[in-house]
């Protein structure tokens, strides 16, 4: 499933409408998928599965916007494996703001981007406005800064 996402992500901002429908559904499959896996086995962590199928798991959670239940269930789980120590703390952030946006809530680290504006990314609001509270919460949880992380994932950037 990650490497199929990771092949088709292009497709979810594509101009093609019929594009993005594929890419839709690509995700509302590997989510219903995760969910019977998480439903059977719990979250599928590093130990249980590789290190590579547990952040497939993850990015297939991250993806599964338009099912906020699985979404949910994954956030629990995950959460449950990072206080165990059996999960990346950086994967539980980006996931819990993932939920939180997708609530229509505001996010704590700022990791979802709602878009760009003037050449720059822009994060959906977050719950606390002061940028350098959030890059403090973001270091706890070993995420650079904004500015840094977002300039390293820019279009052309190495």
């Amino acid at each position: 499933m990650g490497e199929e996402q990771t092949r088709a992500a292009p497709l979810a901002h594509s101009e093609d409408f019929a594009e993005q429908l594929v890419w839709r559904r690509l995700t509302a499959e590997h989510g219903d998928r995760l969910d019977r896996i998480m439903e059977e086995h719990g979250w599928p962590t590093a130990a249980a599965v590789g290190a590579a199928a547990a952040t497939a798991a993850w990015r297939v959670a991250q993806h599964a916007d338009r099912q906020l239940g699985v979404q949910r269930r994954a956030l629990r789980l995950l959460g449950e494996a990072v206080e165990r120590g059996e999960a990346d703390r950086r994967q539980l952030a980006f996931l819990t703001d993932r939920v939180l946006v997708n609530e229509g809530r505001p996010q704590l680290h700022g990791t979802q981007i709602a878009g760009v504006r003037d050449g720059a990314p822009v994060p959906w609001p977050c719950a606390d406005p002061d940028p350098e509270r959030v890059d403090a919460l973001r270091a706890r949880v070993g995420i650079a800064p904004f500015a840094e992380h977002t300039a390293r994932h820019a279009p052309g950037a190495r």
